[in-house]
């Protein structure tokens, strides 16, 4: 079997029985059983609770890098109605991370065949990207400090993307993200009688418009930053104006200072609001995902095997921001690195957007992933 067709079966199967950050059990076990199986120096499992680290030494060398893959699955019940479909009931791969894993599941297969390299190769899966726990589950777990590494990579598959190119940019490659949840009380009744109330969805309402000037009005234009209601509801009724309103929401910034300024305008547009109108409010403010900051001389390997690798017709070394969060970013608040898109295609389930239901990942591009990864590591540790 070809290990292009052996990717494939690996990306399907484990496509097929998705798991949930932190519960990724079967996967672990599949990963660790194949990483046994191709041969190399050492596979450690329980990582961060399901994640492992493959290592593989070639040489005499000292030197070594990690590369990183993703695990976990979403809450999504999968539409698509082909063969390798979920059948795990609301648990679907519709990020494309079992695709990231059968790539790194390939490329180590080939690195621990044919070798190439002088140093040390830590092949990393991890749980836990979606709600941006596993990462910092892996590092506090002695990550680093039981796999010294001069450098960390990832990568992921985007769709709208030709299928095998690559997307990647020195700097701020994806933002952070934060939630929060803001809870106004007023004082409920009938509705009509709204002169012996406090109405909270009056106070909302500026509330929810008043969010839209942070960006506007404090975030300094050559900075970026948003800032999305995605959720507003009340304990009320048809005749009954509620006592409590909950707005939820989704903020993003490219630096710490953005991320820091729409906490603190958020917070003084609700203390204020709530007391012109006698209400009260409080906010809940989660920073979950920090920006993705890829270091120069790493981002200019990747540029450098992407092109090897595609083309240099088929590599955008200065592509746009990209406004999704990755927990990836963690591993680059400790090492330098660098993380890369690799398209997904343009057309059919390839080309639905992630976290769409009828998302999947493309498998040809498999071996062009994993054909990245291999190449890489013989361009950082030459032999």
């Amino acid at each position: 079997m070809t290990h292009e067709k052996s990717m494939q079966d690996w990306r399907r199967d484990i496509h097929k029985h998705p798991e949930l950050g932190f519960c990724e059990e079967r996967t672990s076990a599949k990963v660790s059983e194949l990483l046994e199986s191709f041969g190399l120096d050492e596979v450690h499992t329980g990582i961060g609770v399901t994640g492992i680290v493959g290592v593989i030494k070639r040489g005499t060398g000292n030197r070594a890098i990690g590369l990183r893959a993703d695990m976990d699955a979403l809450p999504i019940q999968e539409a698509n109605e082909f063969e390798h479909r979920s059948v795990n009931e609301g648990v679907f791969h519709g990020c494309g991370h079992d695709g990231h894993t059968a790539m790194l599941l390939g490329a180590a297969q080939r690195l621990a065949e044919e070798g190439g390299f002088d140093g040390a190769v830590y092949v990393i899966f991890q749980p836990a990207e979606e709600h941006g726990k596993g990462a910092l589950a892996m590092i506090e777990d002695g990550l680093f400090e039981r796999f010294p590494m001069e450098a960390v990579y990832g990568m992921h598959n985007m769709p709208g993307i030709e299928a095998g190119h690559f997307a990647v940019r020195e700097g701020a490659m994806m933002t952070s993200e934060d939630i929060f949840e803001i809870t106004i009380r007023g004082k409920g009744g009938h509705a009509s009688m709204p002169e012996r109330l406090v109405d909270p969805v009056v106070v909302g309402a500026e509330v929810a418009l008043g969010l839209q000037t942070i960006v506007s009005r404090a975030v300094a234009p050559r900075d970026w930053g948003v800032v999305s209601i995605t959720e507003f509801f009340t304990d009320g009724a048809r005749n009954v104006v509620p006592s409590t309103v909950t707005i939820k929401g989704d903020s993003r910034a490219l630096s710490k200072d953005t991320q820091t300024l729409i906490e603190s305008r958020m917070r003084q547009i609700v203390a204020g609001i709530c007391a012109a109108h006698g209400a009260e409010g409080d906010v809940m403010y989660q920073n979950d995902f920090v920006p993705t900051i890829n270091t120069p001389d790493e981002t200019a390997l990747a540029v450098s095997v992407a092109q090897d690798v595609a083309g240099v017709a088929q590599v955008d070394p200065d592509c746009p921001t990209c406004g999704g969060s990755e927990d990836f970013a963690q591993m680059l608040r400790v090492k330098p690195g660098c993380y890369i898109l690799i398209g997904n295609g343009t057309e059919g389930h390839c080309g639905s957007s992630l976290h769409n239901p009828h998302y999947d990942l493309n498998d040809e591009i498999l071996d062009t992933g994993a054909t990245y990864w291999v190449t890489l590591v013989r361009k950082a540790l030459p032999a």
